[in-house]
């Protein structure tokens, strides 16, 4: 997901003025040193340094337009070893894809600053961007890319292990605990997919009952099917062994030895810097948790503002944010361009003379 490879924490960027943008009178695209003064007025703000985010910035940088990128540095997947699926950089650190993005978005003119964004608000035809660290952006378009927050079940320990042995994606962590024993926690409707889903990458799959209603009789026959167990009963705690999950201790007092412990979290789209434009997050048709709405480009439905990744895709995977930031900017280029356009048609009409009026030509 988006969340599972946005930025490092806050690094040596942390209330540094930003250090490149555009400069076009160079058509390669070369970059030049800058003050916050060059950023009063921009194309498109982005919040959010994730994949999401970055692939935005990284596009209309080099399409040539102006764009900042504002980052709390408050990573979802801190604690994940590496970024999976993602084609050409598997495996990678989180923290290192993030660099690299940073790194691409500059070379390109494209500025990330560490900052927080609390909040936004329409002045005119431009929307206004302020940031914990006293600064106040412009901008023609506004690009949330800030991922969302997992909201997990009530069990002790499952914060401190989450992204490591207590997971929630087979697609971002089933290779790493392939054969291994893991247990999948039922807390909602979704538990059964959950548990035969993670059956692809072991043949040992617990299903813990927990908080959930009990399977009716043709989930179950689908559960025997598959050889997956289920146990019933709360899951009251976790067993911790060389800083690793070797099981669950049920209220009852019963242990379950695991490796690997899937849960379903709700999830929390960070869309709450768009509130002084009108935009909120809405629950989740499935049920999943909350959401910003928009189209299929990423378009909400205040004319300018813009989502991709996490915030408008709760189960968007890493490669699937980056390819909506992508898609998002494609479409706000667009937009610009098709401004910009009829902006100058209409500079050149009242250039123009009156008709039957003549105009001599210069010497």
């Amino acid at each position: 997901m988006d969340g599972m490879n946005q930025t490092p924490g806050r690094d040596a960027m942390d209330g540094a003025d930003p250090v490149h943008r555009t400069d076009t009178t160079h058509r390669t695209g070369a970059a030049r040193g800058t003050d916050a003064r060059d950023l009063a007025e921009l194309d498109v703000v982005v919040v959010g340094g994730g994949a999401a985010g970055l692939s935005a910035a990284l596009t209309l940088a080099r399409a040539r337009r102006t764009v900042l990128v504002i980052d709390s540095g408050e990573p979802r997947n801190a604690p994940a070893a590496g970024v999976h699926g993602l084609l050409g950089r598997e495996g990678m650190p989180p923290g290192e894809l993030v660099r690299t993005g940073r790194e691409e978005v500059s070379r390109y003119g494209g500025v990330v600053v560490a900052d927080t964004v609390t909040g936004t608000h329409r002045d005119g035809d431009r929307f206004v961007v302020e940031t914990a660290g006293g600064r106040s952006h412009r901008a023609r378009h506004l690009l949330v890319a800030s991922g969302l927050v997992d909201e997990l079940p009530a069990v002790p320990g499952l914060r401190e292990r989450w992204g490591r042995d207590v997971l929630h994606c087979p697609y971002c962590h089933g290779w790493e605990v392939r054969d291994e024993p893991i247990g999948v926690l039922a807390s909602g409707p979704k538990a059964v997919h959950q548990a035969l889903l993670f059956r692809q990458w072991t043949p040992d799959v617990t299903l813990f009952l927990h908080t959930a209603d009990a399977p009716d009789g043709e989930q179950r026959e689908q559960l025997a099917a598959r050889g997956v167990t289920v146990v019933d009963g709360e899951v009251a705690g976790l067993l911790i062994e060389d800083d690793r999950l070797c099981g669950v201790r049920l209220a009852s007092g019963r242990r379950v030895a695991l490796r690997a412990l899937a849960v379903a979290p709700r999830f929390l789209a960070r869309g709450d810097v768009l509130a002084g434009l009108g935009v909120t997050p809405v629950e989740h048709p499935m049920g999943v948790g909350r959401y910003v709405e928009a189209d299929a480009r990423g378009a909400t439905e205040v004319e300018g503002v813009w989502v991709a990744g996490n915030v408008g895709d709760l189960m968007a995977s890493v490669a699937a944010a980056a390819a909506s930031g992508a898609q998002a900017a494609m479409a706000i280029n667009a937009e610009l361009m098709a401004a910009d356009t009829a902006a100058a048609v209409s500079a050149r009409r009242s250039a123009a003379p009156a008709p039957g009026v003549f105009a001599a030509p210069a010497e």
